[in-house]
């Protein structure tokens, strides 16, 4: 086998709230409006600074989509002190930045405007694809709909986002819809070239949904998956599979190369039931391939200076940082 270099990046996950206006049919992280349905911002700060302490070089900030479109939420946010989750998110990011780690948001659909102000705060940020098919388990998710989410990933292109994609496998699907939606994601490259990585993500039913009987798909078919993104999708984009939900260890065969951030801190709130791997155990989950850490914003975005100014003297620091953790590996 011929070795390989496989990166992951150390992060913390703050969901700032769960409240979220779709209704995913295999979906347990959305929860109802209601006294406890934002963090309180001592507890993400808390989070932030334990994160900062362990080494971490990503803030990982997401939230239900539009929350403010739920009755009774818009009343919650505000005795945080802010009109709405984005300029709570903003003033995170913000803080993130002065405790020393690279804000990376993942908010579902925003717009032009929306992006372009948050653009001023992250090193990078993320909406998955999911899938360019039409399918039952998002019939009632306005955010889900294929035309939204590409039309949100080309604005993301046009402003010069280094950004983070993907696709749920396994959510009714078929094949040929996966390859088009590596297509999609691929031709989206080729316009802006801002696509640092494509997670495949395969689905894991939950008790409580409408889908937790729902078959999952098998390690060959999971495998052809992760194979034709590879196939697909240009050389200088990441092909990332969650260690803490599929063998990554086997999957690295099929043409894996990253294997996303991974907490020292937190849990994957998205996969509460599947804890995240230690960072030593990554190295034997390698194998005989180079585990590298990285930030999560690419080296060649960094090269490009493709983020703002006021990161540029923390993404020096926490790359020097890095390269030092990377040689004593």
């Amino acid at each position: 086998m011929q070795q390989r270099q496989i990166t992951y990046s150390r992060n913390v996950f703050l969901p700032l709230t769960n409240v979220c206006r779709n209704r995913c049919g295999y979906c347990i992280f959305r929860t109802p409006v209601g006294p406890d349905c934002v963090m309180p911002r001592n507890e993400a700060e808390g989070i932030i600074r334990a994160g900062a302490a362990a080494g971490c070089t990503e803030a990982l900030f997401t939230f239900g989509e539009k929350p403010e479109e739920e009755d009774g939420f818009s009343g919650y946010i505000e005795k945080t002190g802010y009109s709405t989750i984005l300029d709570y998110c903003y003033d995170m990011c913000e803080f993130s930045i002065s405790s020393g780690m690279l804000p990376h948001t993942n908010a579902g659909i925003l717009d032009y405007n929306e992006l372009d102000v948050l653009k001023e705060v992250n090193a990078s940020m993320g909406l998955m694809l999911e899938t360019t098919a039409e399918i039952p388990a998002h019939r009632n998710s306005p955010g889900k709909k294929p035309e939204v989410r590409v039309g949100m990933m080309e604005d993301a292109g046009k402003l010069r986002i280094p950004f983070t994609t993907g696709i749920l496998v396994g959510i009714g699907e078929t094949t040929a819809d996966r390859e088009e939606s590596f297509e999609v994601i691929r031709d989206l490259h080729k316009r802006y070239g801002h696509i640092q990585e494509v997670i495949v993500q395969n689905f894991c039913p939950k008790d409580g949904t409408d889908m937790k009987d729902y078959p999952t798909v098998g390690r060959e078919e999971f495998c052809s998956a992760i194979s034709s993104a590879r196939e697909i999708l240009p050389a200088d984009i990441s092909v990332q599979i969650p260690p803490n939900l599929a063998d990554a260890q086997y999957f690295i065969g099929c043409g894996v190369n990253d294997l996303g951030g991974v907490s020292p801190v937190t849990i994957d709130y998205v996969n509460p039931e599947h804890p995240w791997p230690a960072i030593d155990e990554l190295k034997a989950t390698v194998g005989d391939h180079l585990l590298k850490e990285r930030l999560c914003i690419y080296q060649m975005y960094i090269d490009k200076g493709w983020f703002p100014e006021r990161l540029k003297c923390l993404i020096e620091k926490l790359n020097d940082d890095i390269g030092k953790r990377n040689e004593q590996q």
